[in-house]
C-alpha cells in the first residue's frame, strides 16, 4: 500500500460535522458557497456536493485520482462549514 492510499469510507468526527453542515444547505446557498471556494476546489465540490455524483465519476472527469478528490471535497466541506460558523468567539470583526 502506498503512503497516499487510504480507505475512502473512513470519516472522522470533524469531517462528519462538516458533511452534516454542508448537507443541510439549500441548493442556492451551496452553489454560492462553492463559488466562493478557491478555484482549484470548485469542480470537485460541484461534482460531489452539488451534483451528487460518485467520487469515481468525478475523479475520472477531472483526471485526478480518487484520494486527491476526497481531499479536495474534505477541504471544501471544511471551508464552507467554517465560513458558515463565522469568526471564532472573541474575534472582533
Amino acid at each position: 500500500m502506498r503512503a497516499d492510499d487510504f480507505d475512502l469510507d473512513v470519516v472522522d468526527e470533524t469531517d462528519a460535522r462538516h458533511a452534516a453542515t454542508v448537507a443541510a444547505l439549500e441548493t442556492a446557498e451551496l452553489e454560492a458557497s462553492i463559488a466562493r471556494l478557491p478555484h482549484d476546489l470548485q469542480a470537485a465540490a460541484t461534482g460531489v456536493l452539488l451534483q451528487g455524483r460518485t467520487y469515481s465519476d468525478v475523479s475520472q472527469e477531472l483526471g485526478i485520482r480518487q484520494p486527491e478528490l476526497v481531499r479536495a471535497v474534505h477541504r471544501s466541506r471544511a471551508i464552507i462549514a467554517r465560513r458558515l460558523a463565522g469568526p471564532p468567539e472573541g474575534d472582533a470583526a
